[in-house]
């Protein structure tokens, strides 16, 4: 029979349930037997493509008694002659229709999937408010510092304290002090300051002194345990900071200090060793060794010396990352300089939060400003676009202005960072950062009651 002889218009739809349409289905099926069985044989090259693909076998291959098979619903026709299960997405019976768009396609400008599970309570959360630093005085009654925390009732018991909202409120004067600043810009520097900035220094230089073994292993270099065993033998370096009257709180202050530079046991640096660098400052401020004058000096001169000091233990003997919340967090090892580098940018003429995304500000820019050398440091160490690897950073960048951003960051701040019971647990209490136990807190209470 001619091809021409064949109306393909004619052959029904798989799914027709009538008399009138399964009788033109199998008239039409025998029609393309009889001429399939007319054809030659098969060349090499065909035979090939079949077996790597069954559903472009012949239909007379099944035999001269080949004919249509009852009608189906396109549920339920789902195997092909070969017997192999095939889908039909539209209920197409001949040829097969085009595979389904996935359902698990995101566009790369797509707001970030895996956002922190207390996103909405960190919206409605009021914005943390800055306190001034209440000075001890004599007499002192200085303790080694323990762990309080294990649990969220402690996390709450923490910051309904003075203790805990004096803590906060420091961060916060410390981001309010840097505001509209750029790292360069002339600032008072105390003897105390140039101290600090001083020990750091002489910190860095130990890397110099102390470089990475060889090893298989990108990350976790044992060098580092040698670097942190200088740091534990160094508390004369607290020397250079204290007064003599105030010297007998070294063994106080001095954990805080040995605990800001990772974990040499773990080989790791996160947020929550950060946080103990900003509880040693506040350590300082309550033994009145900085003031409120020095603010600015501590985030542009002091922080930013930290800052560079950790990127470089950070790429120098590759440290893991201490709880790190992978994809959708701001940064693997650090969180502060997001919350001050912000306050830097606000109300700056021309940088908006959508500028990250302009290489050439980062590259020119970054030096002045701890947002931009964030975001550019994510960028260096890994790869790929912005969106993928670091999506909550580029959804801020959708944020109209930078005060938005600042007091965003202090509220996920407080709840990502200093209301996690795996990140405070390792957090330290003595005299200068109290912890006041139930009884101890009911009995204050009771006296200023009585009184």
């Amino acid at each position: 029979m001619a091809e021409s002889e064949i109306n393909y218009i004619d052959i029904p739809q798989t799914g027709f349930s009538s008399e009138e349409s399964t009788r033109k289905e199998r008239l039409a099926a025998e029609e393309v037997a009889e001429k399939m069985a007319s054809t030659p044989e098969k060349c090499d090259s065909q035979k090939q493509r079949e077996e790597e693909n069954p559903m472009e076998q012949n239909p007379a291959d099944e035999g001269p008694s080949f004919q249509s098979p009852p009608p189906l619903s396109a549920a339920a026709c789902s195997r092909c002659p070969c017997g192999e299960p095939v889908n039909f997405p539209n209920g197409d019976g001949f040829g097969l229709s085009p595979p389904p768009v996935p359902t698990n396609y995101r566009p790369i400008r797509a707001p970030a999937l895996l956002t922190p599970p207390n996103t909405q309570a960190v919206i409605l959360a009021p914005v943390p408010q800055a306190q001034k630093v209440s000075i001890v005085s004599a007499p002192y009654s200085f303790q080694i510092p323990c762990r309080r925390i294990s649990s969220p009732v402690d996390i709450e018991h923490f910051h309904n304290s003075d203790s805990g909202r004096s803590f906060m409120g420091f961060v916060v004067a410390l981001s309010e002090s840097i505001r509209s600043h750029k790292i360069s810009d002339e600032c008072y520097e105390s003897p105390s300051v140039k101290g600090i900035v001083e020990i750091l220094g002489i910190m860095d230089a130990w890397i110099d002194e102390i470089p990475p073994v060889q090893q298989p292993a990108r990350y976790g270099n044992p060098a580092f345990r040698q670097w942190q065993d200088r740091l534990h033998q160094g508390q004369e370096l607290m020397d250079r900071l204290l007064a003599p009257d105030i010297r007998a709180s070294i063994p106080e202050i001095f954990p805080y200090f040995t605990d800001s530079f990772g974990n040499a046991m773990r080989i790791d640096y996160g947020t929550g060793h950060e946080a103990n660098f900003a509880a040693w400052l506040f350590c300082l401020a309550r033994l009145g060794v900085i003031t409120e004058n020095d603010y600015q000096a501590v985030v542009s001169r002091v922080f930013v010396k930290y800052l560079g000091l950790m990127r470089r233990l950070q790429t120098t003997y590759w440290l893991e990352p201490a709880g790190s919340h992978g994809v959708w967090g701001l940064d693997d090892y650090h969180f502060l300089p997001f919350i001050f580098g912000s306050s830097q940018l606000v109300d700056h003429k021309y940088m908006k939060p959508k500028s990250i995304h302009n290489q050439d500000i980062l590259d020119n820019f970054s030096d002045e400003y701890l947002y931009l050398s964030c975001v550019a440091f994510v960028k260096k160490v890994k790869k790929g676009h912005l969106a993928e690897h670091s999506p909550m950073i580029d959804d801020i960048s959708a944020v109209p202005n930078w005060g938005k951003v600042n007091s965003g960051m202090l509220k996920m701040y407080k709840a990502e960072v200093l209301e996690k019971v795996p990140i405070m647990q390792h957090f330290l209490f003595g005299s200068l950062i109290k912890w006041l136990s139930l009884l101890e807190k009911d009995s204050q209470i009771w006296g200023q009651v009585c009184y």
